[in-house]
């Protein structure tokens, strides 16, 4: 089951360890590439503060963005500002969204997100909480994969897993860290086709198109190529 209580205080963690890492950049440095393609640090920024409003309206059952374009142009617009326009937007926007899930709702209905998808209000917490650590990584400042807590690499693991299953471009593949085992790709009724194996922050990185996987062992096959989330 999982407790949203938990995660919102998770959030509210990660998002302080962000805040405070980025209060120690400068103008200049926010206008930097990020690790995102055609992205700076400021977009980057711009994009945690709107997706933090974004499930706002999802909680509050307002559709998460307007238009995929208009989510865009607000990226686009915000992204050039400077540090302190970037870290109080952040602040603000990340309180918005704590107060949005202390308010008493109903967590287990279904909430409606980005393209029709669909999930369990109680999962949003979680969501935020993977924008938070993700990105944090993707700014380029010093926060690692290997950073991470070890309890949302698990959890991110699960949940990429779980959503390349039954692809039908992924091979039955099984993931383990020496520990543990996922299973991810199309179905199968024998054993799987390719076993990656890696460090948790390797097979969270591949998984979530942040490394390339060159760091993983492959046996049975090649790397499997994994579709864009």
């Amino acid at each position: 089951m999982i407790d949203h209580a938990h995660d919102l205080a998770s959030v509210r963690d990660a998002t302080e360890r962000l805040l405070t890492a980025v209060g120690t950049l400068d103008n200049a440095s926010v206008t930097h590439p990020s690790r995102l393609p055609r992205w700076s640090r400021g977009h980057v920024l711009a994009h945690l503060a709107r997706n933090a409003d974004a499930l706002v309206n999802v909680l509050e059952g307002r559709p998460m963005y307007v238009s995929g374009e208009a989510r865009d142009a607000d990226i686009e617009r915000d992204a050039p500002r400077g540090l302190d326009a970037q870290l109080a937007d952040l602040r603000e926007s990340a309180t918005r969204f704590q107060e949005a899930g202390d308010s008493p709702a109903d967590w287990a209905r279904t909430v409606e997100l980005r393209n029709g998808v669909t999930d369990s209000a109680s999962r949003v917490p979680f969501r935020r909480w993977v924008e938070v650590e993700l990105h944090h990584v993707d700014l380029g400042i010093g926060y690692e994969l290997e950073d991470l807590p070890a309890e949302f690499t698990e959890r991110e693991i699960d949940f990429l897993a779980d959503r390349f299953s039954g692809h039908p471009d992924v091979p039955p593949t099984r993931l383990t860290d020496g520990t543990r085992a996922w299973r991810t790709g199309r179905e199968t009724e024998g054993a799987p086709e390719v076993t990656v194996t890696g460090s948790p922050a390797d097979l969270l990185g591949w998984l979530a198109g942040r490394r390339t996987g060159a760091a993983l062992t492959v046996d049975g096959g090649p790397l499997p190529a994994l579709p864009p989330l």
